[in-house]
């Protein structure tokens, strides 16, 4: 099977070497909110809203840009980690990716179903911004349990 939507084998590892420590580090930096004063700059933006000054269409804006690092850093990470050949890639393992990816959208949309029906306000704002990346997170773990029980029962044979 021709899968050329997947990246070479070694976007995997790459992409495992950035994600984690850009994941736990940026969970951190935005829970506590750390914002580095050499990270303010003036940045483009295309719409900003600010509750005490005007609407902004097409500006500069002045932002610590740590956040965006750390969440360009997890989205390609993961993207990396996700859309990587296995060593093997056949047939079994693209339905095991394809059920994978269908279940990672199931189960991210049950979570925001959920959460429009049970949390409000600033926290529904919180699980807005992890809902950003839950979706990849949850294909990659999912994925990765199911290549590792296929593994698993390969040596069991053996």
């Amino acid at each position: 099977m021709n899968n050329n939507y997947l990246l070479p084998h070694k976007f995997k590892k790459m992409g495992l070497i950035m994600l984690i420590p850009s994941a736990i580090l940026g969970f951190f930096v935005l829970v506590f909110e750390y914002e580095p004063y050499y990270l303010d700059f003036n940045v483009p933006a295309i719409f900003l809203d600010d509750i005490f000054e005007n609407k902004l269409v097409f500006g500069m804006v002045e932002n610590n840009i740590l956040n965006e690092i750390f969440g360009i850093l997890i989205i390609v990470s993961s993207l990396f980690v996700a859309f990587s050949r296995e060593k093997l890639e056949d047939e079994y393992i693209s339905k095991i990716r394809l059920e994978s990816l269908v279940w990672s959208v199931y189960a991210n949309y049950g979570i925001l179903l959920f959460s429009f029906v049970f949390i409000y306000n600033f926290s529904f704002l919180w699980v807005m911004i992890f809902n950003m990346f839950t979706i990849l997170l949850f294909f990659i773990i999912r994925f990765t349990w199911q290549i590792s029980k296929l593994k698993k029962a390969a040596l069991y044979e053996e």
